[in-house]
């Protein structure tokens, strides 16, 4: 993609070269542009008021402040949930300070796409105002400025900038959208990519309308903090943003109607990146725990504090990149914080070590055999399987990769004839594969390519799909399949490294960046394991490694546990 820039607020700033915020096009407003499905659900999940007064604590919306001279923005209104509580605020604090409510004109703008909502949403205004006492040719003139039927997504930047954006934004998945409104929206948010949330286009406009120091506070689902398609969102927020506060509401009723849309209200500002609060909730938070938590935020302190309605703590900082952003108990996080701050990657060039992943081939049936007599005796490679391994030992299985690859590249037919006429009695299934498509002159080909000397390296194989990490060491004699991810070291004795990655402190790297499958099962992907933190070699000393690889040998998860406690410089395992 060309180089771009983002506008953020009236300036613009290089973001990475790759985003920018273009001019919206214009569009009429499609009560269709929202649906979720022909029965006319439209993303619309209202929110609890002690919920949407959380956020406005969080964000500092209160009344006690001089409301009328900040600009908030609320992008998709409902019927009101969030916009009652602001003219609420905004009218109390015109009153403290004996301002007339017309000097707050600019201070409040709510959108909606749907001219109903906007209407329910005008009368709310009025009936606040009005019971405030304002009079009535105000109430009206300022009914009609602060609520628009407009879509957030498509309505132009505005030339000032703005304090704040509050709101629940819609829950609708981009291709559930008309096409050309989708077409508009992916050119309207450049973060919007792949198959998208329109959540991820409200946290986009929202953070580039922004003046320095303005806040966004939207409760939202948070999948987008570890999904594929929420990453160029982490890198722009990365990048000009500071994430300021991530409460996890997953087993909270903060809604009017019950969804499963795993919520976490998340505030961010525009700033360099400052102290985060991260807390989880149980079903026990509500209307009661929430100032509380509220006073925790806006206070000082590291400490961690565990209440029956949530846990939270204080990070430094927070984690930086487009990679996702971790998940797990505040106690986990501020270890992981800790982790990434003090210790080195497991891949690592000091310690020559790699991770990565076994042969695909597109065709396992073609490929990988027991039969010793189809090919060239070079040509058979010892496969390593997942369940050549299940017994936490390497006990191979006997099947062997039909191995097109020599070390210069893709060996030519001419010069294994046995191994080719197998391949052409194949010939159908093998190229019916993308690959083959892509490539028709090589057909024959696995997706990817054999390493070069990996079956002879010694290294520890990792299954996928478990409950906890599993590595078991192959001392040079396979080559692992798809589904097994490898780890070699020229620095690390595999079998100290095996049992560091053994203990339930590695499992926690990988249970905090995966997105968890059905029943708890973690993946143990190479960009997970990546994300793994190690003790530097010079600081493990001989009586530890000996009690890893010890640890390792007997598959001993809790004296692994015990010696990487001591090496992390931790005192016990937070839950």
């Amino acid at each position: 993609m060309p180089d771009m820039a983002v506008e953020v607020g009236t300036e613009l700033v290089e973001f990475d070269g790759q985003f920018s915020l273009m001019a919206a096009p214009t569009a009429a407003h499609d009560p269709g542009a929202y649906l979720v499905n022909a029965g006319g659900e439209h993303g619309e999940v209202f929110t609890r008021p002690w919920v949407v007064a959380l956020i406005l604590d969080l964000v500092g919306y209160t009344d006690d402040r001089d409301l009328a001279d900040l600009r908030v923005v609320e992008p998709a209104c409902g019927t009101g949930a969030f916009l009652g509580p602001l003219v609420t605020r905004l009218s109390t604090s015109c009153r403290r300070r004996n301002r007339p409510i017309t000097d707050a004109v600019a201070a409040l703008r709510a959108f909606d796409l749907l001219p109903a909502n906007v209407e329910q949403a005008c009368q709310l205004v009025r009936r606040a105002l009005t019971d405030d006492g304002w009079p009535e040719p105000d109430v009206e003139k300022l009914a009609g400025e602060w609520v628009q039927v407009a879509d957030y997504l498509l309505r132009p930047m505005g030339v000032d900038a703005v304090d704040l954006v509050v709101g629940n934004p819609p829950y609708v998945r981009l291709e559930d959208v008309p096409d050309a409104r989708m077409q508009a929206y992916r050119a309207a948010c450049r973060t919007m990519t792949g198959r998208s949330d329109l959540y991820i286009g409200f946290f986009e406009r929202a953070l580039c309308s922004l003046k320095a120091g303005g806040k966004v506070g939207f409760i939202c689902a948070d999948r987008w903090m570890r999904n594929q398609y929420g990453r160029h969102l982490r890198a722009l927020i990365a990048e000009h943003f500071s994430a300021d506060v991530v409460i996890t509401m997953h087993d909270v009723n903060a809604f009017e109607r019950r969804v499963s849309a795993y919520p976490a209200i998340t505030i961010l500002s525009r700033r360099p990146q400052q102290a985060a609060l991260v807390a989880n909730t149980t079903s026990k938070f509500g209307a009661d725990r929430a100032p509380e938590l509220a006073g925790y935020a806006q206070g000082g302190g590291h400490a961690t504090v565990t209440t029956p309605g949530y846990q939270a703590s204080r990070l430094s900082h927070w984690f930086t990149g487009e990679e996702s952003w971790p998940t797990g108990s505040p106690a986990r996080l501020t270890m992981l914080e800790h982790f990434t701050d003090h210790f080195p990657p497991l891949e690592d060039p000091a310690t020559q070590t790699r991770v990565g992943i076994g042969v695909a081939t597109g065709a396992d049936d073609v490929f990988i055999t027991t039969q010793t007599n189809i090919s060239e005796p070079d040509r058979l490679l010892p496969l390593a399987t997942v369940s050549d391994i299940a017994s936490g030992r390497l006990k191979w299985s006997g099947h062997y990769l039909v191995n097109p690859w020599d070390d210069n590249g893709l060996v030519q037919p001419r010069d294994y004839p046995r191994m080719y006429a197998y391949f052409e009695d194949n010939a159908e299934a093998l190229k019916r594969r993308n690959v083959a498509g892509r490539q028709p002159h090589r057909w024959y080909r696995t997706i990817d390519r054999v390493i070069p000397g990996l079956r002879e390296s010694p290294k520890l194989l990792i299954p996928d799909m478990r409950l906890t990490m599993h590595p078991v060491l192959d001392e040079g004699t396979t080559y692992p399949h798809h589904n097994l991810y490898f780890v070699t070291s020229r620095g690390w004795d595999l079998r100290v490294l095996g049992g560091l990655l053994l203990s339930r402190v590695a499992s926690a790297f990988v249970e905090a960046y995966c997105v968890k499958m059905r029943g708890g099962t973690l993946r143990f992907q190479a960009q997970y394991l990546r994300r793994i933190r190690v003790p530097r070699l010079a600081d493990i000393s001989a009586d530890d490694a000996g009690a890893l690889a010890d640890a390792f040998n007997r598959r001993d998860v809790d004296a692994a546990t015990a010696v990487a406690l001591r090496l992390y410089q931790l005192e016990s395992f937070p839950e």
